[in-house]
């Protein structure tokens, strides 16, 4: 008599073969033949040559923070940064073994734990320099960190609720999302990463689609908004006020710009910088400026350079991609580590009004080192791709206008594996 079971509609049939649990040796290697190596190598790199930028940069802010009764070593900073910088890799590497699926869990929840923990600041946040931005769980962090690559993960999730349902609000959704978040930041004060926020809900709202008509009234909102911060947010007033026209409170941005060319094309030398000494924040904020004084403008330009390899790197890695959430959470992450990137050079370069932002892999940080890291790490994640495997279609390059025209016989979103002999 047979035992082969009957066929029952929408019941899973049991596999011929047991499904065997991989070895962490057999996962390692999966994820290093998935994982766009090239995109890691830079990213390494930048954070090597953060790590010499803030050994440079540490006996200034070192001096400046010492007192009568403590005096700090030249190198403290530097030796701190080193031990981020570890906690930071493992961060790292660890969101960089996620799979799609788990990257999008982890955001999801990561962002709403620190939405939770965002409402608690103006209550129970430390203040810094007239800022309430940090909470002290037996280790003082910013929420807003975490929450930066968490929020696109999460924007990247919603959005992609349209592959479902057309009709659904996604833009509605995220707009509500972004503006709560945007309120809360500025409640702080923080409008430097209010405005980065809203840049990266933008970049993934045109990404997906929305017609040009809706885009335009965004934009239109947005400076709205802007305006209105002007007029009812000293902070920002302040900060505009004295792009436009200088002030004695927020002289540091000029000093920050004399600093970034007094090292000419070659710089200073290494531990040579004078003017870096009087710089506010030289290990965080304006070390771009550091780098300039030392290093000269040269090395400035190949940071500029590493930046614009990392963006770029990513888009070629997404010009193919037809997983809509792993195209718009690409780019959302893409637009984070950008846009605080070319904030900060553009401060230092008096071209941008102050923002207290740091230079993400350069600049020295506690929490924030390890939130960067994280954000990063998730990008390799959701940038990962079975290199046998090959899309008919041409993800950012159809959005861009840059795809190519398939055959008639492809239909859309089918796969063709390759093999390679």
């Amino acid at each position: 008599m047979s035992t082969v079971q009957p066929y029952v509609p929408g019941k899973r049939q049991p596999m011929h073969m047991p499904r065997q649990r991989l070895s962490r040796l057999s996962e390692l290697k999966i994820w290093w033949r998935e994982i766009d190596r090239v995109l890691l190598f830079l990213i390494l790199l930048l954070m090597t040559f953060g790590t010499v930028a803030v050994a440079a940069a540490s006996p200034a802010s070192a001096g400046r923070l010492s007192t009568s009764a403590t005096t700090l070593d030249p190198l403290y900073f530097f030796y701190r940064h080193i031990a981020w910088q570890f906690f930071g890799l493992i961060a790292m590497a660890a969101a960089s073994m996620m799979t799609r699926e788990n990257a999008r869990r982890f955001g999801v929840l990561v962002a709403a734990a620190m939405l939770g923990l965002m409402f608690l600041v103006p209550i129970i946040g430390a203040e810094v320099n007239g800022a309430r931005r940090w909470i002290n769980l037996g280790m003082r962090f910013q929420p807003s960190e975490f929450l930066k690559p968490a929020f696109a993960i999460t924007l990247a999730w919603i959005i992609s609720w349209r592959m479902r349902d057309a009709h659904m609000p996604v833009v509605a959704i995220t707009s509500a999302l972004t503006a709560v978040v945007a309120i809360l930041l500025m409640i702080q004060p923080n409008l430097g990463e209010t405005i980065l926020i809203a840049g990266v809900w933008f970049v993934m709202i045109l990404l997906a689609g929305v017609p040009m008509k809706r885009i335009g009234a965004l934009a239109g909102g947005a400076m709205v908004g802007l305006t209105a911060a002007y007029f009812l947010y000293d902070n920002a007033r302040h900060r505009i006020d004295a792009f436009l026209g200088g002030g004695t409170a927020y002289d540091q941005v000029d000093l920050a710009s004399r600093t970034l060319l007094a090292g000419g094309w070659t710089g200073a030398g290494y531990g040579l910088g004078i003017r870096k000494m009087s710089l506010p924040e030289a290990h965080t904020d304006y070390i771009f400026s550091v780098i300039g004084e030392e290093f000269g403008l040269i090395a400035c330009g190949f940071v500029v350079l590493l930046y614009l390899a990392i963006i770029t790197r990513v888009l070629m890695r997404l010009v193919e991609e037809d997983d809509l959430f792993a195209l718009l959470a690409g780019a959302g992450l893409t637009a984070l580590l950008g846009g605080q990137a070319f904030i900060n050079m553009l401060v230092n370069l008096q071209l941008f009004p102050s923002k207290g932002m740091t230079l993400p892999l350069v600049s020295y940080g506690g929490s924030s080192t390890i939130a960067v890291c994280l954000t990063v790490g998730l990008l390799v994640a959701v940038t990962r791709r079975n290199p046998f495997l090959k899309t008919s279609t041409s993800g950012l390059g159809d959005r861009l206008g840059l795809g190519q025209p398939r055959a008639m016989n492809d239909k859309p979103g089918s796969i063709i594996r390759e093999v390679t002999p």
